[in-house]
């Protein structure tokens, strides 16, 4: 039903910057919650960033400051502009949204490694 694609994860250097963004294929869908995740080995999954469906941006201490999350109601997308990047950032960055029928959906995910 939902399908979502995570792209542009990647390798950069500490103190550098990526861009994610997720996209949601097939119809268009009204979310009542959408947002970003990260998991490393050993690790629970956590919440990055991410918008309830009052349009109410929530982050992670760990990242605020440094990320910003945005989205595209007509692409079906979220994305997420990663700033200041630690090596603590280092992790597979997930994408999940929560329909109004309150199922989620995810991603495969994306790797992200900050070297120091």
């Amino acid at each position: 039903q939902v399908r979502l694609v995570e792209s542009g994860g990647g390798l950069v250097q500490a103190g550098g910057s990526l861009r994610l963004s997720c996209s949601a294929s097939g119809s268009i869908f009204s979310f009542n919650f959408m947002g970003w995740y990260r998991q490393t080995p050993g690790k629970q999954r956590e919440l990055v960033a991410g918008f309830s469906s009052a349009g109410v941006a929530d982050y992670a201490d760990a990242v605020k400051g440094r990320f910003t999350i945005s989205r595209d109601r007509g692409k079906n997308t979220v994305d997420l502009q990663m700033n200041s990047l630690k090596p603590e950032d280092t992790a597979v960055y997930y994408c999940k949204v929560r329909s109004w029928q309150f199922s989620d959906y995810w991603g495969q995910g994306t790797h992200v490694t900050v070297s120091s």
